[in-house]
This record gives C-alpha cells, structure tokens and sequence, in this order.
C-alpha cells in the first residue's frame, strides 16, 4: 500500500500531507491535474525523515516553484515533495582565501541568491535574477542566462537520496554540459530537472543544498547590473501572462525561440493556450488553458521545426503526469 492510498504520516514527521493536491495551484503555468499525494516538509531533517518513510515502490517527485513543469490533465500518481517552503536556508559560507561564498539550500528562489550576495559585496551571482526556479532546479539543470550559468559557481552541493542519506558533492562527480548535469559515479543515478526548482523523483538523488563560490566586490554594481538584467527581461519576455520560461533548449549555434517564428507559430493558439507573440520559446496561458492545450502547442513546434529544418528541438519543460482520458 503506498503513501497516496494511506494518506497516513509516520510518527515524529512534522510537515503536511494533503491528497488529490491541484498541480495547477503549484505550477507557473497554472494549468494540469490533481496529484495523488502531496507532502510540505517542515524542514530538511523532516524531508529525510519522509523519504525514510515511503515505501519503496512510491513514486516520488521533488519539486520548488513548479517554473517550468506540466502536469496532465490526467493527474500525477505518487507524491509530490514541495521544498519551497522548507529548504529556504541562506547565509554567507566561508570559503576560505579563495573569495566569499553563498550557502543556499534547494528551496530557495534563485533571484533571492542574486540579490542576497549583492547585498553582501559578493559578485557573479547577477544572472540569478533571470532564473525564475529555486537553486535545486537550477542545480539539477545548469540553469542559466544572460551569459551565466549555475554550475560556473558552484563550489560544492548536498544531495539526499531515497533512503535519507545525505551527501556532500563537488563539480569532480559531475559532468556539467549546457542544461545538463550528469553524475559521473555510478553509486546513484543522476537526477535531471523535474522543474527548475526541483529534480525529478524517478531517480534517486536530489540536490537540496549549494555553496556558490563568489569573488568580492561592488554590491552597488551588482545590484544595478541585478536591475538591468530584470529590465530586460520584462522588456523581451511575456511575464504578465502564466508561462514556464523558455520551452526549449537553444540548438547549438541557433535560438529556438528564431525557428518557431521561422515556421509562422508566433501567436498560434490551441485552445486558451498561446505561443508568445513576444517571445516565441515561451506559451503562455491566456487564462484556462488545460495542459493537453500546452503540450499540443509544444509538440507543433517540436514537428514544425523539425519538418522545415531538420532540428530536433529538446524540451527544457517536464511534463509528467497522465492524458485525460476523458
């Protein structure tokens, strides 16, 4: 019997299980079905201590802010771990001779980071800001823009597995590629992003902490450089409009964002959902698109680019969960 057919927590866990949790409550798209179980740890020991719990047929899905997932309409058996509310630690981690440092733990927003090292004279976290995800995501995929990306600053992570071990990683275990992170060691299968601000939970490792190793500088120019970066992206992004950020990976050398305007699909819209006519790598939800309409607009940019170019487009979304059938 699994944890979404009890809906039962063992003794001394301390956070909140809910059942049939809308996703769409949980998701930046806000669209897609129910999740058969849904658990809010109160912290990270609490988070080990569920992970302890679950009977090892569960499935388990770890999540943050939901920045770039889908959920069918369908729903999502198993439970959804949220780490938003619970790995939200952050402090100054010293870091020897070397610079400063940022400890972070998974939950917490990405943007958070950025200013938070501004506001303590430390530089190169800026591009945080445009990442709309928590660190675990944007660990767990090499998230980055505006010229950075995560992993470039990482000094070392925590990572927890199925049975409530924790670890401590460095760069050496990885293979850190574009939007890619890939554990070199065989112990345990890597983990790639459920959202950006999670991993996914087929696999059985998940980062729930970082150091970013940072050099000391201006925090007054950090923050105005913080300011310019989110001046552009509310200039050249749909922001006003539910969205999950940039849907595809750029192919080398080319913007997908370039080829799905190339095949005319600026503005195209399935049901109540749009590709963006200001960016077109974004969809946006117009209001009540349901996540059949989404991911039918995805995979009409996936074949009309590849029809027209001959570029297999890779998602930088998930999309999870059960078609309704209905």
């Amino acid at each position: 019997m699994n944890m979404a057919e009890t809906g039962n927590l063992a003794a001394g866990l301390r956070g909140e299980l809910r059942r049939r949790e809308p996703m769409a409550s949980h998701v930046s798209w806000r669209a897609g079905g129910q999740a058969q179980t849904a658990y809010f740890p109160a912290d990270l020991e609490d988070l080990v201590g569920f992970l302890r719990s679950l009977p090892a047929s569960e499935p388990v899905h770890m999540t943050g802010l939901g920045s770039n997932l889908l959920v069918r309409d369908g729903g999502l058996r198993g439970t959804v771990i949220f780490t938003h509310r619970a790995l939200r630690e952050i402090r100054l981690d010293h870091l020897g001779a070397r610079g400063g440092g940022v400890y972070a733990e998974a939950g917490v927003a990405c943007p958070k980071v950025a200013r938070y090292a501004a506001l303590n004279e430390l530089v190169g976290a800026e591009f945080l800001a445009g990442i709309p995800g928590t660190v675990g995501g944007a660990l767990a995929m090499n998230a980055g823009c505006y010229g950075g990306e995560t992993w470039d600053i990482v000094a070392h992570v925590l990572t927890v597995d199925r049975a409530g071990k924790k670890r401590a990683r460095t760069r050496e275990d990885y293979e850190i590629d574009y939007r890619s992170v890939v554990l070199r060691s065989h112990e345990i299968p890597p983990s790639p992003p459920l959202t950006k601000g999670g991993v996914r939970g087929d696999l059985e490792e998940w980062f729930i902490a970082a150091s970013f190793r940072l050099k000391r500088g201006s925090g007054a120019e950090s923050r105005s450089k913080i300011t310019e970066l989110l001046k552009r992206r509310i200039a050249t992004q749909p922001l006003g409009e539910p969205n999950a950020g940039s849907v595809f990976r750029n192919p080398k050398g080319d913007y997908a964002a370039r080829l799905i305007e190339a095949c005319g699909l600026k503005g195209r819209v399935i049901g109540d959902a749009m590709i963006s006519d200001k960016h077109a790598n974004f969809i946006v939800n117009r209001g009540g698109a349901r996540a059949a309409d989404i991911e039918a607009l995805i995979l009409l940019a996936e074949q009309s680019v590849k029809e027209k170019f001959g570029v297999t487009l890779e998602r930088e979304v998930r999309i999870v969960g059960e078609r309704d059938e209905g």
